[in-house]
């Protein structure tokens, strides 16, 4: 089996920062003045305001006004931060940006092609990403390349767990059935595939046109999926 990352690995890292996040930053007023009207979005902004809570608790610091939620988004999106509440509310705003066609997701040239070679051979295929697992079926589903859902078996974000902690990638060889070193997880940060080679599994480095420089250590380095593929 291969577990796949999406930023960096299958999908160019300025899709997301220069597409993706200031489509989301646009409307997140929007959405969150909606919370009393739609269970996802009030279920994401209660998400928020444990998550601004422990914050609070365990820093030390004093939050930004919540106000509905907006407020701490924004500041969690110029933190970067991987934060579960964070990532259901953008999966929301995206959803209507693809269905109004105002959104097209894109992934590297060699992504549908090596896709349907692995499914072809029988490998099994599965998503971590820290986006949420909306965000990653949107992304999939609305390709330039068309609908790439069918090659996928299963999505994981960040519910499973960090993807800097070798449990979580025990937990995803959980839900494919198969033993750690029987799946290989392909991503462009080396701290996540250093907890995967912890759990058992093997990895590769993407390598791809925007990635930040890093030093791959252990992990074989690949430039594309055709590599792979080849």
């Amino acid at each position: 089996a291969i577990l796949l990352d999406i930023e960096g690995t299958t999908t160019p890292i300025s899709f997301v920062y220069d597409v993706l996040f200031p489509y989301a930053r646009e409307h997140l007023d929007e959405y969150c003045a909606r919370a009393d009207k739609d269970e996802a979005v009030a279920a994401a902004i209660s998400q928020l305001r444990e998550e601004a809570s422990v914050e609070s608790r365990v820093s030390g610091k004093e939050m930004p006004d919540f106000g509905n939620g907006a407020p701490f988004a924004r500041y969690l999106m110029d933190m970067d931060r991987k934060s579960t509440g964070l990532k259901m509310l953008q999966g929301l705003i995206w959803e209507k940006g693809y269905a109004e066609g105002s959104l097209k997701s894109e992934v590297f040239d060699d992504v549908p092609v090596a896709l349907k070679k692995w499914r072809e051979a029988g490998i099994r295929l599965r998503i971590f990403s820290s986006g949420s697992v909306l965000a990653q079926k949107l992304l999939f589903g609305h390709t330039k390349f068309g609908d790439l859902l069918e090659h996928f078996e299963g999505y994981h974000d960040t519910t499973t767990g960090p993807k800097r902690v070798a449990d979580s990638y025990r937990a995803i060889a959980g839900a494919f059935g198969l033993p750690e070193s029987e799946i290989l997880f392909l991503s462009d940060v080396v701290e996540e595939l250093d907890a995967a080679a912890q759990a058992g599994m093997k990895t590769g480095l993407m390598v791809r046109p925007g990635n930040k420089e890093a030093d791959p250590g252990v992990h074989p380095v690949h430039k594309s999926f055709q590599e792979l593929t080849d």
